[in-house]
């Protein structure tokens, strides 16, 4: 190999491990709004009530992790995983979830307004009482989905108890004046 090819691969290695590195430090800073945790691995952590508003999370992996309670208000989470991970009451408000896998995720009590699930797996997801209010689900996959009591993206329908996979909207109670009294 001659000396200037030599140079080059050593330049071109050295780049490498100074890219990696970057990557590398980046995925061990703490959690905090704007953080990012690009590519980085999560799984199986404990992240509860973290702030991670406006966090840089493309192609991220929180598998198994507990985000409960956590902030992720306009995050970029394109791509990410988001399997079986315990999401209760998070605050999801303007995220971008474009094709993020949230398989068997618990959403219960999740605020996803104006979020953007296009293309999102969402296969066994449970979103019972989370608020829809405003998100895009376009191509979203919602198989076996549980919606029981969920405000759905017009902001005023309440998902009925029996809705999986979609949406059944609850029947009306009957107004006080509509009931007869008896005897």
């Amino acid at each position: 190999m001659t000396r200037s090819r030599r140079l080059k691969t050593l330049g071109l290695i050295g780049l490498l491990c100074a890219v990696g590195g970057t990557a590398l430090a980046e995925c061990a800073d703490v959690p905090a709004p704007g953080v990012n945790w690009r590519r980085c691995v999560q799984d199986a952590q404990d992240l509860r009530g973290v702030d991670l508003s406006g966090a840089t999370l493309d192609d991220a992996s929180f598998k198994r992790a507990d985000l409960s309670g956590a902030l992720l208000a306009g995050a970029d989470a394109r791509r990410a995983k988001f399997v079986s991970t315990i999401m209760h009451d998070i605050d999801l408000d303007r995220a971008r979830l474009i094709r993020a896998d949230l398989t068997n995720a618990e959403l219960t009590g999740a605020s996803l307004r104006e979020a953007d699930l296009t293309s999102a797996r969402l296969f066994r997801a449970d979103l019972s009482d989370a608020d829809l209010t405003g998100a895009r689900l376009a191509n979203a996959d919602l198989l076996r989905a549980v919606l029981a009591g969920a405000t759905w993206i017009d902001g005023k329908t309440i998902c009925a108890e029996d809705s999986v996979g979609q949406c059944h909207p609850t029947r009306a109670e009957p107004a006080i004046s509509d009931i007869e009294p008896s005897g």
